[in-house]
């Protein structure tokens, strides 16, 4: 992991009155619902201070829709030549959005850091149950803006389009101070919107955060997997097409917390609390199983790739 030139040497200038601090790499100068988003609402349940199971995580799906995306997906991939790589590096390019007086500001380690997780929990280090997806993640650039609306996700989809860097299999993370823990854009909206593609991550989930229960980096996990192609594990609730994947069995709402033996469907299996797609606390996350992994390859190869 390539580490971030101190901040001293950072380059400062102004883009459509907002300050912005570009951080280069290796000499590199680097500069949760609208349709077409995964909106992650994660809204904090009374009393704490983030996901809770509560508010609609991605944009609302139709059982029509989501039909339509599986038989598109498998069109795509029947046509394509190439099949899905075995292992993914996936670029990362940080936004922190900070209001005038420098609020919403992160460290160079907690950014690090946060990569860091992204390779562990896609790389299936936190379980022996776990799935290794072949995801890897590198650090290609980090940027700062100061702007009151933009810290507050405000003007999002303005903010975005001015930011946003790489082509689509580049994973741009804003991060925001906003009633949620985080919203993600769906693959199969690339081709649509590609100037909001990403995921928008309250700031104060990562690593050394303030999010109690959420401060682990385990949001952009989450996150990340929206943008590869992943539904919520509740997604459908106790229906056997559920979120898509056989191996994640199905579960009728969000978990709160980390409930050990939650079964709330009489479909085969317990809930899959300790699944990155779930509503649990960042310490009850430890993996994506098989099928995930071959959906995220898939959704890769036919949107991404």
């Amino acid at each position: 992991m390539r580490s971030l030139i101190p901040r001293s040497r950072a380059l400062a200038v102004l883009v459509s009155g907002a300050a912005l601090v570009l951080t280069p790499l290796s000499g590199q100068a680097t500069a949760r619902t609208p349709v077409g988003e995964a909106p992650d609402c994660f809204v904090p349940p009374a009393g704490a201070s983030a996901k809770g199971g509560h508010g609609a995580d991605t944009r609302d799906i139709s059982v029509s829709e989501q039909k339509a995306i599986e038989a598109r997906t498998a069109r795509l991939l029947k046509a394509k030549t190439a099949r899905a790589a075995a292992s993914v590096n996936v670029p990362v390019y940080v936004h922190v959005m900070r209001d005038a007086a420098g609020n919403g500001d992160v460290t160079d380690t907690q950014i690090s850091q946060q990569i860091a997780v992204l390779n562990k929990t896609f790389g299936g280090q936190e379980s022996s149950q776990a799935a290794n997806t072949g995801f890897t993640f590198t650090l290609a650039g980090v940027d700062k803006y100061d702007n009151n609306q933009w810290h507050k996700d405000k003007q999002s989809s303005t903010y975005r389009k001015k930011t946003r860097q790489g082509g689509k299999n580049a994973l741009n993370i804003w991060l925001v101070d906003f009633a949620y823990l985080g919203i993600a854009t769906f693959p199969w909206d690339y081709a649509r919107q590609p100037g909001i593609d990403g995921i928008r991550v309250q700031y104060t989930s990562l690593p050394g955060g303030s999010a109690t229960n959420y401060d682990l980096g385990e949001t952009a996990t989450h996150e990340a997997g929206h943008w590869l192609g992943l539904y919520h594990t509740f997604q459908g609730g106790c229906t056997a097409t559920n979120d898509e994947v056989a191996d994640t069995p199905a579960q009728s709402s969000p978990t709160n917390g980390c409930p050990t033996g939650r079964d709330s469907c009489s479909l085969p299996g317990l809930d899959p609390i300790h699944n990155y797609m779930d509503y649990s606390y960042d310490s009850c996350y430890n993996q994506f199983t098989l099928d995930q992994s071959t959906r995220m390859s898939n959704m890769w190869s036919a949107y991404r790739a």
